[in-house]
C-alpha cells in the first residue's frame, strides 16, 4: 500500500522548504507574508460579516371589522337588500350606456348604408343566447333549477329557503 510520505502529494516537503527559505535573513519576508495574509483575512472578514435580523412579530387578524359582531338576522338582511337594490341601480345603469352606445352605433350605421334592423336582430339573439348560457351555468353551479325557483316563488316562499 502507497503510504503518503513517499507519495508525489506529500505536504511535508514544501512546508519544510517554506520555513528554511522564510528563516533565511530577508528584508521582504515580513512585509510578503502581511501582503500575503491581507487577501485571506479580508475574505474571511466579509464572509463572517453575517447579519442576523429577528423573526417578525406574527399578525394579529381581524375579519371583517366594518361589521358590528353582534347584529340581528334583521339587521344582516336589511343591509343585504340594501346593497342588492344598489347593485341593481348599477346594472341598471351599465345597461341604459349600452343602450346608448347601441343606439349611437345603430345611427352612425344607418348613415352609412348598412342594414342596421338586420345586425340589431343578430347582436339580440346573440345576448340572448349569452343570457341562457349564464343563467343555466349559476343554476348548475347553485344545484336549482328555474322551475323549482319559479314553484317556490308561487308557493309564497322564498327562493331557495328549506321546506
Amino acid at each position: 500500500m502507497l503510504r503518503l510520505a513517499d507519495s508525489r502529494f506529500n505536504p511535508a516537503p514544501g512546508i519544510k522548504d517554506f520555513w528554511t527559505e522564510f528563516r533565511k535573513p530577508n528584508p521582504y519576508r515580513w512585509p510578503i507574508l502581511v501582503a500575503s495574509a491581507v487577501p485571506f483575512a479580508l475574505i474571511f472578514v466579509w464572509l463572517s460579516g453575517e447579519t442576523v435580523y429577528k423573526n417578525p412579530e406574527r399578525p394579529s387578524i381581524t375579519y371583517i371589522t366594518t361589521f358590528d359582531p353582534d347584529r340581528s338576522d334583521a339587521e344582516i338582511t336589511e343591509s343585504n337588500i340594501a346593497n342588492q337594490e344598489v347593485k341593481d341601480l348599477r346594472e341598471e345603469a351599465e345597461e341604459d350606456l349600452a343602450q346608448r352606445k347601441r343606439d349611437l352605433y345603430k345611427a352612425l350605421g344607418a348613415a352609412t348604408g348598412i342594414d342596421v334592423d338586420a345586425m340589431e336582430e343578430r347582436a339580440d339573439a346573440e345576448r340572448a343566447v349569452r343570457e341562457a348560457e349564464e343563467q343555466a351555468r349559476r343554476e348548475e353551479m347553485f344545484g336549482r333549477s328555474a322551475d323549482a325557483g319559479e314553484a317556490t316563488e308561487a308557493e309564497g316562499g322564498e327562493e331557495g329557503s328549506a321546506p
